[in-house]
């Protein structure tokens, strides 16, 4: 792995652990305002601070296990960990996060409960709105190196990086459910009536349940082969094209193998001039060509379309 990669898999690695930090920081509180005040929105809110705990460190667990080095049984090394173990943290975030805070909500709504100490629930929203927002600057900082002209969604939408777009996305929803879970226990403390946090609380829990299918969708898409980006895929063609051996370039297949490793099927059709002793030359020269400009590529197959016979 060059140096390039080594600090930019640190980085991406502090992303998680940022996010981690920052969940850890407030779950604890979260879980004890709710025991206080008996707040619905704030129990949805601590279990939702408890599973992304969990899912971060099973992000960081897809990333150790995606460094380990090719074998005979997966030749291509184990880059999809990382997309295994972001589909298990996406479901987990829909049953234990969204499942949770739903059921939360109805059994609140059908046994209400007045919130007390509304006043410390205040002080809990308000520290867990600055250690999430701190969080997610740090995701969209990451995210913004790699798409700094799309949106986020589209940035998100584009990202082979489960470490990255995994963890802005459930920051997003963390400081959404946060908003939510304010208006509800400022409603209930205002009108004194225990409906408007239960309602929060579903709504928080159905918010966890809309990211995490977002999330479910990004990872099967990668976990069963999605291709390198267009960009990508064009600029691949593009190189090939200016080589002043290459007559004509076909397919140019990809396919995602890890975050930051793709896998490239190129089919080249060379002059008719070159020798089949220059031919191997003219196919390595074209890969160094490739891997210098785009060094996530770590395996590229060339496919001599047509060699006219000598």
């Amino acid at each position: 792995m060059t140096l390039e990669r080594r600090k930019d898999t640190r980085s991406r690695e502090w992303v998680v652990y940022a996010a981690l930090a920052a969940n850890m920081g407030v779950c604890g509180a979260k879980f004890a305002a709710a025991l206080i005040s008996g707040s619905a929105a704030l129990l949805s809110e601590g279990i939702h601070s408890l599973a992304d705990s969990g899912n971060e460190l099973l992000l960081l667990l897809g990333m150790h296990r995606s460094r380990k080095p090719p074998d005979t049984e997966h030749p291509y090394g184990y880059g999809k960990e990382q997309y295994f173990w972001s589909l298990i943290v996406a479901l987990l975030l829909f049953a234990a996060g969204g499942g949770t805070s739903i059921y939360e909500g109805v059994r609140r709504l059908l046994h209400p409960r007045v919130v007390h100490a509304t006043q410390a629930n205040y002080w809990v929203l308000g520290v867990a709105f600055a250690f999430e927002s701190g969080s997610l600057v740090f995701g969209l900082r990451q995210l913004r190196a790699r798409h700094p002209n799309a949106s986020i969604l589209l940035a998100m939408r584009r990202s082979k990086d489960p470490s990255v777009f995994t963890v802005v996305a459930e920051d997003m929803a963390a400081i959404a459910g946060l908003a939510v879970a304010f208006v509800g226990i400022a409603l209930s403390d205002v009108l004194q009536v225990a409906w408007c946090d239960a309602v929060a609380s579903i709504c928080v829990g159905t918010i966890l349940a809309f990211v995490a299918l977002f999330l479910i969708s990004e990872s099967r898409k990668l976990l069963v082969g999605e291709s390198g980006s267009r960009n990508l895929v064009d600029d691949v063609r593009r190189l090939a094209d200016e080589d002043a051996n290459v007559r004509r370039v076909g397919d140019a297949l990809t396919m995602q193998l890890g975050a930051e490793e793709v896998l490239l099927n190129l089919d080249v059709q060379f002059r008719s001039e070159l020798s089949a002793r220059e031919l191997p030359d003219a196919i390595q020269r074209l890969e160094d060509r490739i891997r210098k400009a785009h060094p996530e590529i770590t395996r590229i197959f060339v496919e001599v379309s047509t060699l006219a016979p000598r």
